[in-house]
C-alpha cells in the first residue's frame, strides 16, 4: 500500500466514526426527556409492577418523576431514563414532602431520590385509596 492509499484509508474511518457519533446525537436528541402524563406513568408502572392496578398518578411539574398508587395501596415511583422509564415499588414512609414537591427515597444507588416537582401532600392523598390505613399498617401509627 501507498502513502496515499493509507492516507485515504484513515481519512474514510475518520470520516465514518464523526458520522456515527452524528447520527447517534441526533437519535439521543429525539428522545423523550420527560414523562408526558399520568396516563403515561400509569402504564409504565402497570408494566413494570406484576399485579399493580393503577388508582391514580401524577407527573411532576417538570415531567422529570412520578408516583403512582394501585388499587391495594403499593407506591411505584418512577423517572425517565434514556428512551425507557424506570419503575421502582417504594414504601409509604419513603415518600416526603418539601418546599419544591414530594422526594422520594427509592432506596437504590441506581436510581437515587427522585423529585415529584409542584406535588404536594394533598395531591398524594387524592391518589391513595380510601381504606389506605386498613391497606398499610405503618399508617395507623
Amino acid at each position: 500500500m501507498t502513502d496515499a492509499m493509507w492516507g485515504y484509508a484513515i481519512g474514510g474511518g475518520v470520516a465514518a466514526v464523526l458520522l456515527l457519533a452524528a447520527l447517534g446525537w441526533v437519535l439521543a436528541r429525539r428522545r423523550p426527556v420527560r414523562i408526558a402524563s399520568p396516563e403515561e406513568a400509569a402504564e409504565a408502572a402497570e408494566a413494570a409492577l406484576p399485579g399493580f392496578d393503577t388508582q391514580g398518578a401524577v407527573v411532576g411539574a417538570d415531567g422529570g418523576g412520578a408516583l403512582a398508587v394501585d388499587r391495594a395501596g403499593r407506591v411505584a415511583v418512577m423517572r425517565r431514563q434514556g428512551a425507557g422509564i424506570v419503575v421502582r415499588e417504594v414504601a409509604w414512609g419513603a415518600l416526603r414532602s418539601t418546599a419544591e414537591g414530594i422526594l422520594i427515597d427509592s432506596g437504590e444507588r441506581r436510581l437515587g431520590p427522585v423529585l415529584v416537582a409542584g406535588v404536594d401532600a394533598l395531591d398524594v392523598r387524592r391518589l391513595a385509596p380510601a381504606d389506605l390505613k386498613r391497606l398499610v399498617p405503618e399508617m395507623g401509627r
